[in-house]
């Protein structure tokens, strides 16, 4: 049978080395509640990303709510991106705030500012954008917005660890970034994710959230259990020093598939030095063609994925039923194609050679 071709595989590092920095669980009996490793990730990161405060979590999905709660946002619309994994949406819905979308760049595949400033209303709190496949935003459009309005800044960059602009992470923008550490990711720490803010007050609420709500081990506000544990802590410690390596690998692959793929459409980047190469997402000119492709890959064991399908305006647990076509339409007709740290020049060529025999 030939071997599997997965949308992705996890970096692992070198075993001893992560067994290495365990020895210290085993010596000191601390596995979570904050430890030294969890420290020490935060610092690395605040080291390698030029951030203020890296705030762990145990997921990205959590690092979401934990953001919503520290703005204090309830009750109200939090505009926001249907072209995006569900987690996204979970998370306005599980804070009981109310999603309200405005619709995509048909060529960045990131929210429109035009279409966020036709959905504020009295109720508007925030925005909650996502850095689609690590492609920055229009941060500096969607600022102005926010400020005219009196709105809060959320980015949901999940997929942009690793992506800078100007030599600085693009975390730093908005009130609060959050990220995913999920397996799949460029960086990861098996389970895992982070809020990142420049505010001290903020950064306060959120160590506190993650916590119980606790400060000094007395409730002080409403809180979970969000912690990172050591044992991912130090999968991340590991992980954080091959990340040059990892980003320098998915870019020559990423350039193997520009290549051999000519003809099929992919997502501007509005600053190339922002990519970190986490995708390779192509679109087709149908969703017929979108599943006829992957058919092919898939009877030669190899297994492409539909990021983001569907398209979150149209998920049925939704109460209301909002219209954004461009989201619509371009989720039915994309695709991630295989793409990992050890993606070698035959498995491009392989799947490329299947794409190009049906487009």
């Amino acid at each position: 049978m030939k071997p599997r071709l997965q949308v992705t595989k996890s970096f692992l590092p070198p075993k001893e080395e992560f067994f290495s920095l365990l020895g210290a669980c085993w010596e000191n009996a601390q596995l979570t509640n904050n430890g030294p490793l969890l420290t020490g990730l935060e610092a690395s990161l605040n080291s390698y990303l030029k951030a203020k405060h890296s705030i762990c979590m145990s997921n990205g999905t959590v690092a979401i709510e934990a953001a919503i709660e520290a703005l204090g946002l309830k009750d109200c619309e939090i505009i926001t991106t249907p072209f995006s994994f569900v987690a996204t949406l979970d998370a306005i819905i599980l804070k009981k705030c109310t999603p309200v979308f405005a619709d995509i760049d048909p060529q960045t595949l990131c929210i429109d500012p035009q279409k966020i400033e036709e959905k504020i209303t009295p109720r508007s709190k925030a925005i909650l954008a996502v850095h689609v496949f690590g492609n920055l935003c229009d941060v500096e459009a969607i600022e102005r917005i926010a400020k005219k309005h009196s709105l809060f800044v959320i980015y949901d960059a999940a997929h942009s660890f690793g992506s800078f602009r100007d030599g600085a992470s693009v975390f730093r923008y908005g009130d609060i970034s959050t990220c995913s550490f999920h397996a799949t990711k460029v960086f990861h720490t098996a389970e895992g994710g982070a809020c990142f803010t420049g505010d001290d007050a903020l950064a306060k609420k959120l160590r506190g959230y993650r916590s119980f709500g606790l400060n000094e081990n007395m409730p002080e506000a409403v809180g979970t259990n969000a912690k990172m544990s050591e044992l991912h802590a130090a999968l991340g410690l590991c992980n954080l020093k091959y990340l040059g390596d990892i980003l320098n690998k998915r870019r020559a692959a990423t350039a193997l598939y520009d290549a051999q793929l000519p003809r099929l459409k992919k997502p501007l980047y509005r600053h190339e030095e922002v990519r970190n190469y986490a995708y390779y997402p192509v679109i087709f000119k149908s969703e017929e063609q979108l599943l006829d492709v992957t058919a092919a890959l898939n009877g030669e064991e190899i297994y492409p994925r539909r990021y983001f399908y569907p398209s979150l305006n149209t998920v049925p647990f939704l109460d209301k039923k909002q219209n954004c076509p461009v989201s619509e339409d371009i989720a039915r007709r994309i695709l991630c194609l295989p793409l990992s740290v050890e993606t070698t020049e035959a498995e491009v060529h392989a799947v490329t050679s299947i794409i190009n025999k049906k487009v």
